[in-house]
């Protein structure tokens, strides 16, 4: 009877204890929504203060409009199909800049790392170049290209171009040439030695250049948008701008910010899927 009876008070308690995997469950669920969130405290924290001192009147609406005027004219823009429009194109060009340039700079950081004949060959041009601010360019574009989307498609992808160069060229000669050696230790082909130990090891740089290139993008997108467009977010603000109309100018200002971190979460994301073997992006909730 003892025993049936501490049995009896026994399995009540057990079952009252939550297992041990809903319990990890729930604390990795919430672990990982605290990490989604933590990068949109500062923003949400200073949207609530422009609310705050627009609404104390602190924030005269001439300097800045307040956050409800901003959604007023983006609802507004939104309803006439204009905003629409103006973020396509402006997206389109962005992109088409950034892959033409990305991939010419990342082709070229290649075989300039890997090859000291092509670096002998190009690299000293290529950093001539590379100090000339590409916006300084913008009269002689117009010049040679007028003001249609050549234009703007040769600024982007020059602005993209150097950042991406840089930090593939040096992620390749900064491999670790013990690694190298071992794989060449092991029989491995120069493809394989590429694609399994030089490629890997220079991922992280270029990263980096990926991601300071994707900044350089949108700043070199704007100015040419602003100077010379019929379409796109530069050009809305322009409009806006000459008609004083400050609400749309930080909207298109806000808008570019968001892209931007959009397109930077983005690479992160890829950054960490694609380095996931790499002690600095492990995530640290799996290598406990």
């Amino acid at each position: 009877m003892t025993s049936a009876t501490g049995l009896a008070t026994l399995v009540p308690s057990i079952a009252a204890e939550p297992p041990r995997t809903a319990r990890f469950l729930r604390t990795a669920g919430r672990g990982l929504l605290a990490s989604r969130l933590t990068p949109w405290l500062v923003p949400f924290a200073l949207l609530a203060l422009w609310a705050a001192a627009s609404g104390t009147g602190r924030l005269s609406p001439q300097f800045l409009p307040p956050p409800w005027a901003i959604a007023e004219a983006a609802w507004s823009k939104i309803l006439d199909g204009e905003l629409a429009a103006n973020i396509a194109v402006s997206f389109r060009r962005a992109i088409s800049g950034f892959l033409v340039g990305g991939g010419i700079a990342f082709l070229l950081g290649l075989a300039n790392g890997l090859s000291r004949l092509s670096e002998r060959l190009t690299d000293t041009t290529v950093q001539m170049i590379r100090n000339i601010p590409n916006l300084s360019l913008i009269p002689l574009v117009i010049l040679w290209l007028g003001i249609g989307e050549e234009a703007k498609l040769f600024l982007t992808a020059l602005g993209v171009f150097f950042p991406v160069y840089v930090n593939t060229f040096h992620g390749v000669r900064t491999v670790d040439a013990g690694l190298v050696e071992m794989g060449r230790s092991y029989g491995m082909t120069r493809f394989e030695l590429f694609r399994r130990v030089i490629l890997p090891g220079a991922l992280p740089s270029i990263f980096v250049g990926v991601r300071f290139a994707l900044g350089v993008m949108w700043l070199t997108l704007i100015v040419a948008e602003t100077i010379a467009a019929s379409s796109g977010i530069g050009h809305m603000a322009t409009e806006a701008r000459e008609f004083l109309q400050v609400d749309v100018v930080v909207l298109a200002i806000l808008i570019y910010a968001a892209l931007g971190k959009v397109a930077d979460t983005t690479v992160r994301l890829l950054e960490r899927a694609t380095l996931a073997w790499h002690p600095a992006f492990a995530d640290p909730r799996t290598s406990k």
